[in-house]
């Protein structure tokens, strides 16, 4: 197994791991929307936290040169269902054409109090 770390990514705010690799597969913990130069969650609406998580998880997929586009499955933790369409609307945006497959489900907190936090496993390429 390989530890990943990327110095532009948020920083872990507990004993974990940004990402693993095991196999042929990158296993991204969940990111939340902190801006990685302030570790602060600036955003306020759940569009602008969404696009900030998976710029997020692009930058640590990065580091074995991957993209979203490289994501074979997410799971996505809402605070509130009710911003489930707003979410989906950005999470599309974002995904383009690529479908991963996928989770949602409604938590009763995120950490910092976050709308959304995404994790995902990524295959690498090759």
């Amino acid at each position: 197994m390989e530890t990943l770390h990327h110095e532009q990514a948020p920083k872990a705010v507990g004993p974990y791991a940004q990402a693993i690799v095991a196999g042929n597969l990158v296993f991204c913990s969940g990111q939340t929307p902190l801006n990685p130069a302030t570790m602060q969650i600036e955003a306020t609406t759940i569009e602008d936290q969404t696009r900030q998580v998976l710029h997020n998880l692009g930058i640590v997929l990065s580091i074995k040169g991957l993209s979203l586009q490289n994501v074979v499955k997410t799971t996505v933790f809402l605070k509130n269902f009710a911003d489930f369409a707003r979410m989906n609307a950005v999470y599309a945006d974002v995904f383009g054409t690529h479908r991963p497959a996928r989770t949602t489900v409604e938590v009763s907190r995120l950490p910092l109090d976050a709308l959304v936090e995404i994790e995902c496993i990524a295959a690498l390429q090759g």
